[in-house]
């Protein structure tokens, strides 16, 4: 594990790599967004390569920071419809940057942060203070994410967070996974033990039901070709648990590469990158974001898992990447 320095922003403040290595993988984070810049694992010929989407300067980051490359993600992950939400009777607004919807933490979300990084026997912690009316949430929220490998070469990746005052939390990492290390990913292989999915309407906001899978495109119980079209939310049978239970996996046929994902989460946000654009150096379906969470709109869905965290309580959330290949 070492540090390096990656880059400086334009007032000055410099950004900071880690590099993580244990089991056969090898992973780089960066202290501007949390950002995982990059994942390289062997293929079944033992071959490693890359196999999230990044940039190779910070600039770039600053430049293009909507698709949220690797970034860590908050104070809310996903959308909250209408950019408002009501707690103790009190309604709040937070800046709306996703037409009139509140995406992944507003305008300064968490990506657009430099956090504070200290290392760890096998990974390195990062630290932040979200002040209280940081884009419309209340109170002082402090946080603690963890990106640590273990002997097998697992990614894990551990949130914490504490609060002053009631507020709502949903932290999320934003990979974009692409297990062949370029090329389309919508030929990749995706299994989810998820029964359900949160439909939406035009905004991509839940409508609040719960719908079955079955003899639909959103089921993928059963191993298959991902494709495209997806930025959908869906509901692990599993629920919210105290430790991370594997929920799913992706296999890219080609590579014989695998990712298992295991979570403490109760759903996953899977989006096929369909809106990449050509400024970015990546093509739309060249990646596939499986982004562990509670759901969209949540605070605004009492029938939904829920996210409120008040003084005296710990926000804890945890997901485990796993790697092989077959």
């Amino acid at each position: 594990m070492r540090s390096e320095l990656f880059g400086t922003l334009s007032d000055g403040t410099p950004v900071h790599r880690w590099t993580l290595e244990r089991g056969g993988t090898r992973v780089r984070v960066l202290t501007y967004g949390g950002t995982v810049q990059s994942v390289e694992v062997p293929d079944r010929d033992g071959r490693s390569a890359n196999v999230v989407l990044g940039f190779p300067r910070v600039e770039d980051y600053v430049a293009h920071p909507e698709p949220y490359f690797g970034a860590l993600v908050g104070r809310y992950a996903n959308r909250i419809a209408g950019g408002t939400f009501t707690l103790d009777g009190r309604t709040y607004r937070l800046a709306a940057n996703n037409g009139p919807n509140a995406l992944h933490g507003g305008e300064r979300g968490f990506d657009k942060r430099v956090w504070d990084a200290e290392p760890l026997a096998d990974g390195v912690r990062l630290s932040l203070v979200s002040e209280d009316g940081e884009e419309g949430y209340p109170g002082r929220l402090a946080v603690t994410v963890a990106y640590t490998l273990g002997g097998d070469g697992a990614l894990r990746i551990s949130y914490e967070a504490v609060t002053d005052a009631p507020t709502v939390v949903n932290l999320t990492n934003h990979a974009y996974w692409n297990l062949a290390g370029s090329g389309d990913a919508g030929g990749h292989q995706l299994r989810l033990a998820a029964s359900r999915y949160t439909p939406v309407d035009a905004g991509l906001i839940p409508t609040g039901e719960l719908a079955g899978v079955e003899d639909t495109r959103f089921d993928f119980r059963q191993p298959r070709k991902v494709g495209s079209g997806y930025d959908h939310n869906f509901v692990f049978d599993k629920g919210v648990t105290a430790a991370p239970e594997e929920v799913g996996e992706l296999h890219d046929p080609a590579s014989g590469r695998v990712l298992t994902v295991a979570t403490t989460e109760p759903g996953i946000q899977v989006y096929t990158a369909d809106g990449l654009d050509a400024s970015l150096p990546y093509a739309p379906g060249e990646g596939i974001a499986l982004e562990t969470q509670h759901f969209p709109d949540s605070p605004n869905r009492p029938e939904f898992p829920g996210t409120e965290l008040r003084p005296g309580q710990v926000y804890r959330s945890e997901t485990v990447y796993g790697f092989s290949a077959r």
